[in-house]
């Protein structure tokens, strides 16, 4: 979190969060966790305009983002 520029980083797991490319849905208990992980998914939606409508930039980077990729975003973020 850069609070003076008002940008917030989140760094979201790919099972966590849904990654389109890689989240997997567990077998055990499909329901629930297919609910789980929707609601995620939805929470970080309203987190991202929440945060947004009172002005902050929010920059999400999956876990498999390459290291220098996600650097470079931020960086060039920073640099607006």
């Amino acid at each position: 979190m850069f609070t003076r520029r008002k940008i917030v980083v989140f760094i979201d797991g790919c099972f966590w969060h849904g990654c389109p490319e890689h989240a997997t849905s567990p077998v055990n208990n499909a329901e629930w966790w297919r609910m789980k992980l929707a609601a995620n998914v939805e929470r970080d939606r309203r987190n991202t305009r929440a945060l947004e409508e009172i002005g902050w930039t929010v920059l999400r980077v999956w876990e498999h983002e390459a290291l220098d990729e996600a650097v470079a975003r931020i960086t060039a973020t920073l640099r607006l």
